[in-house]
């Protein structure tokens, strides 16, 4: 069997309420010919939505089928192990031209019972902000669900929700069971475990262009929402520049941060999984035993398990990426 190579895809576009265009003229992605775009996922082993290969001799070829094939090789052994043929995460960009619906993803164990495949775990990456740009991250002061229930029919819970203001290399942690909302002037990285359960609990009373409203989830929502108050709702962290800045660790994914001005290289040989490069800033150039490639901003590589020393070069007087894995130690 011909061996495996850093692998990209092609990006599957979604018409969304709240999309806009700077998918398009940020990130130059050609969404055509939808008229705008809310979401670009990038990598996805979802059902009828299962990523095509662009690159190489598997070109056209589906993620899940070639997990099928590679197995280990493609995911790593522990992590195959867990998940079987079934790609376990998925990457996406998104771009809020208006406020999502404020919403909440269900944990594992309430997906499950409720015959999912699994729950929604996410973080998010602020690639572009426009000033004074907020969003939505739990709660700003304790609530029971009964006061959570008469403020969402009064139409008033946004008065107890935390909002941030964001802007660029912001990063947010949306563990299942976390209300939140994203705000207008908003493009950023969504990375998640792969599902597309969405509960929606208040949509600002927005109607489509048929005069519809979207479906809301109320009594799904109430019982997936956690409702613990935290202290601090964004993730803190340092750069450290041609080194690895540690963003987020769960069970589900760990995401670091590369910040490069001049030529690195990695081994990735101790990892047990796949590796996911995503460009948020700047141009790089990835090259490996197979070949060399490149990432400019927005666009986003998986690297087979197998896959050991990498080279990593900027085209851009610095660049930044995002290095998502599955680590089950």
């Amino acid at each position: 069997m011909p061996t495996l190579y850093p692998l990209k895809f092609r990006p599957i576009y979604k018409d969304k309420i709240w999309g806009g265009q700077r998918l398009k003229t940020l990130l130059n992605h050609d969404f055509s010919p939808l008229p705008n775009c809310g979401e670009a996922w990038l990598i996805s082993g979802i059902e009828e939505n299962n990523s095509i290969v662009s690159n190489g001799f598997l070109a056209d070829n589906e993620l899940n089928e070639l997990v099928e094939v590679y197995m280990d090789e493609l995911m790593g052994e522990s992590v195959f192990e867990r998940y079987g043929n079934e790609f376990p995460l998925l990457l996406k960009l998104l771009d809020a031209n208006d406020w999502l619906s404020i919403q909440v993803h269900p944990n594992d164990e309430i997906a499950k019972a409720r015959g999912l495949s699994g729950g929604k775990t996410e973080m998010w990456y602020i690639i572009h902000a426009e000033a004074g740009s907020e969003l939505i991250a739990g709660f700003k002061k304790k609530i029971s669900r009964f006061e959570l229930q008469q403020l969402i029919h009064q139409k008033r819970i946004s008065e107890v929700l935390n909002y941030e203001t964001v802007k660029a290399g912001d990063v947010f942690y949306m563990p299942a069971g976390r209300i939140h909302s994203l705000g207008p002037g908003i493009v950023l990285a969504e990375i998640q475990q792969s599902s597309d359960t969405t509960y929606r609990i208040y949509d600002w009373d927005r109607v489509d262009d048929n005069g519809q409203s979207r479906q809301l989830h109320l009594d799904e929502a109430i019982d997936a929402i956690d409702f613990n108050l935290y202290t601090d709702y964004k993730t803190k962290y340092t750069i450290i520049p041609n080194r690895t800045t540690h963003l987020v660790q769960s069970p589900y994914f760990t995401t670091n941060l590369l910040y490069l001005n001049h030529p690195i290289e990695k081994d990735y040989g101790y990892i047990d999984s796949f590796v996911i490069l995503l460009a948020v800033e700047g141009e790089v150039g990835i090259s490996d035993e197979t070949g060399n490639y490149s990432l400019r901003t927005g666009e986003a590589m998986l690297l087979p398990a197998i896959t050991e020393k990498v080279i990593f070069t900027t085209a851009t007087p610095s660049a930044s990426i995002l290095e998502t894995f599955i680590d089950l130690d």
